[in-house]
């Protein structure tokens, strides 16, 4: 049974830094496009950058030069570098990847709090 589990969400001021992860564990024979998801109260999840196999990345208007998706495809692990942090980060952050263990399909992880907050 693959698994996704985020940590490192917490409490930052503005302007602070965190940095998020997600281990993926099970029977996972290839990893293709993994990604980060986030939702505030009240809005819809929304896209906040993805990464390929290639390490081909992405990013949404609103973080692009303030956070870095990363990946380690020896560890089945993905990251998330958050810089400059502002009060509007603040939401549940989601993992996301499409996974091959015998079928191919989305996995979602059980998101991670960021609270941005003076």
């Amino acid at each position: 049974q693959v698994q996704l589990v985020e940590s490192g969400g917490g409490l930052v001021q503005p302007g602070g830094s965190l940095r998020l992860s997600c281990a993926a564990s099970g029977t996972i024979f290839s990893i293709n496009t993994m990604g980060w998801y986030r939702q505030a109260p009240g809005k819809e999840r929304e896209l906040v950058a993805t990464i390929t196999s290639r390490n081909s990345t992405n990013y949404a208007d609103s973080v692009k030069g303030r956070f870095t998706i990363s990946r380690d495809n020896a560890e089945n692990t993905l990251f998330l570098r958050m810089n400059n942090l502002k009060p509007e980060d603040t939401a549940v952050y989601y993992c996301n990847a499409e996974i091959n263990s015998g079928w191919r399909r989305a996995y979602w992880g059980q998101g991670t709090q960021v609270t941005v907050s003076s």
